[in-house]
């Protein structure tokens, strides 16, 4: 009987090859699996399906991880205002700890010997996949034919060839991975340190161009209405995101430290995430106190890099997890925002938890809960310790 091998699956030239490769040359038995985490229409879930079967597969699964994709990162990033290089959403790297989790939990369920993915020798998702596989599945051997094999995309193109399979270089210019928490574009430009992507490898074309005005509303953090249609949070991301991409809002290039020690370049579009982040901690500097938000934004960065380099099973991310969720009580109300063509503006807030309360005072005129002559005394006391500093290193 020929060994079972879990292919980790997206239909694009990488794992196209894998199939082949690992059927014919490894004389293995192919089970693809493709994850969803929001990413995908049934239309091309149906048609990576037939390319895979196509490609000679023994099965093919879908398995849609969106909701928990959601509940298990997305919502943490956002409870965190987490943005890679005060940029980057995060889009694939968050998506990529979910998709291997899956797959090591489809492994267990098919009863593998190998998993495999398509993974190139350059990059984070290498690591990222091979390091959950190791904690999740530590006895299944890991495959991977495009890094161990050293192929370019023109050396895969012509293998696909020889096995009678049909790839458009032009097809493969430009590589994308899309999912509910933005969309990835790579290519020949995102290779150099001066150049930047051309309009027409967006995804996503600017088709809009009047302003508008759009209101959120979030609920202990989440986002639960989008222009007061009440909506599960997956939901109210989808439809964000259907508004403000034809803006072209959240377009970028993030540039980072690659978990192997190299610097890289990667273009996006997440308008959704990055309005919600924007948003979300507008809304936290009108209620929560500055250390709540000074110590929020300084685990907040190691999580999200934790997350980044794949070391999501920690068990510190589920400690940091608490105390983000924690913070959120009081992170209920509305966010305005104008969408303009490559641009947004948050306009303000409306919450009951909104400490700029006029009961207090107004910043810069008549407080109402002090003197001046108190504040004479606070000042004295607040400052003592460094004036005596400054006294006694100024005497000696």
């Amino acid at each position: 009987m020929k060994k079972k091998v879990v292919l980790a699956f997206s239909g694009g030239l990488d794992t196209s090859f894998c199939c082949i490769y690992l059927a014919q040359d490894r004389g293995l038995e192919v089970h693809s699996v493709i994850v969803n985490t929001g990413g995908f229409s049934e239309e091309e879930l149906q048609e990576i399906e037939k390319r895979a079967y196509a490609l000679g597969v023994a099965s093919h699964a879908v398995v849609d991880e969106t909701e928990s994709y959601y509940n298990e990162c997305i919502k943490y990033l956002i409870f965190g205002n987490v943005l890679k290089n005060a940029t980057y959403p995060l889009s694939v790297s968050a998506e990529r700890v979910s998709q291997a989790t899956a797959i090591a939990n489809y492994v267990k369920k098919v009863g593998a010997d190998y998993v495999a993915h398509g993974s190139t020798g350059a990059g984070n998702d290498q690591v990222r996949f091979d390091m959950i596989f190791n904690i999740l599945i530590p006895g299944v051997e890991i495959i991977t034919p495009i890094r161990d094999l050293k192929l370019s995309r023109e050396a895969e193109i012509e293998y696909l060839a020889e096995h009678g399979v049909e790839y458009s270089a032009e097809k493969a210019r430009y590589s994308i991975n899309k999912g509910l928490w933005g969309t990835s574009v790579g290519g020949k430009e995102t290779l150099t340190s001066n150049e930047t992507l051309p309009e027409s490898a967006w995804p996503t074309q600017v088709s809009e161009t009047a302003s508008r005005k759009i209101e959120l509303t979030f609920e202990k953090g989440e986002l639960v209405a989008v222009d007061g249609e009440t909506l599960e949070p997956v939901r109210a991301i989808q439809k964000l995101q259907a508004i403000a991409q034809p803006y072209g809002i959240g377009r970028d290039i993030h540039v980072g430290d690659t978990i192997i020690g190299i610097k890289g370049r990667v273009g996006f579009e997440a308008a959704a995430p990055v309005l919600i982040i924007k948003a979300h901690h507008t809304l936290e500097k009108h209620t929560l106190t500055k250390w709540q938000l000074s110590w929020k934004e300084q685990l907040s960065s190691f999580y999200g890099n934790w997350l980044h380099e794949g070391q999501f099973h920690d068990p510190i991310m589920r400690n940091i997890e608490a105390f983000l969720a924690d913070t959120q009580k009081m992170v209920s109300g509305k966010v305005f925002i104008e969408l303009l063509p490559y641009r947004f503006q948050i306009i303000g807030i409306e919450s009951n938890h909104d400490l700029m309360s006029n009961k207090f005072g107004s910043y810069g005129e008549m407080n109402n809960a002090w003197s001046g002559e108190d504040v004479k005394g606070f000042s004295k006391i607040f400052g003592n310790q460094v004036m005596i500093w400054h006294k006694v290193n100024s005497e000696a």
